[in-house]
């Protein structure tokens, strides 16, 4: 493999964000009268978009998600979103890349608000050419959506404003998206990149088998030494 552009999920890929999620939807679940004691069991809402996950795992109408997504993130914004930590060996696979001249991309279905101040927290920023996420208000929340507009703005980056077919076409040879959920794995294949799918995230067992991952590593070494290969 000889990819230029390397995306990154964010959650379960770069980070690990179990307490600060799973104690937020706890949080934002009890507005709603709906008790879980555990946050554990809650580890499920750690990838997909929330207000999706809100719906799916816990029967919630359109109307409630969202006001579930709201609580969630009156925790979030200045608590939970530092319940967090850099996943062991990431720091390093970022510098090695970042000296073999690739270029990194940021490419997150949470808020980009929440995404660039988690980079900046842990000094992680200056990686990566750019940085990605989704809008608060719901827009651009789908990982194909995220993807694009990652290439986009590497384009402008460039000095270009419109990305014609051509360049887009040859940019995205050149890609592959790194994740550590299905939703990754068909992100990534909806805006016609490869992906690697890491197990030391939270995918499910043989969730990454399953979305088609083109790569699966176990490890943070493996995956460094994958993208150098």
């Amino acid at each position: 493999m000889d990819k230029q552009f390397i995306l990154f999920d964010l959650d379960g890929t770069l980070t690990d964000p179990k307490t600060g999620i799973t104690r937020c939807v706890q949080y934002a679940l009890k507005d709603q009268g709906i008790e879980v004691e555990n946050p554990d069991e809650l580890k499920c809402y750690i990838g997909p978009p929330l207000d999706e996950s809100f719906q799916r795992f816990h029967n919630m109408t359109p109307e409630n998600a969202w006001r579930a997504v709201e609580k969630y993130r009156e925790r979030f914004r200045d608590v939970g979103i530092f319940e967090n930590k850099v996943i062991e060996g990431i720091r390093f696979c970022l510098e090695t890349l970042k000296a073999a001249g690739k270029t990194l991309a940021l490419a997150t279905c949470k808020p980009e608000v929440f995404a660039v101040r988690i980079l900046e927290h842990f000094d992680l920023s200056g990686y990566f050419t750019v940085a990605v996420g989704s809008e608060l208000d719901g827009t651009r929340k789908y990982k194909s959506e995220v993807i694009e507009e990652v290439f986009a703005r590497l384009n402008r980056i460039n000095g270009s404003e419109d990305i014609t077919q051509e360049v887009l076409y040859e940019m995205k040879a050149d890609a592959i998206m790194v994740g550590d959920r299905r939703e990754d794995i068909n992100g990534a294949h909806d805006a016609g990149i490869e992906a690697v799918g890491v197990r030391f995230g939270y995918a499910r067992e043989n969730e990454l088998e399953e979305a088609g991952a083109d790569y699966i590593v176990d490890s943070v070494e493996q995956l460094t030494a994958l993208l150098l290969s």
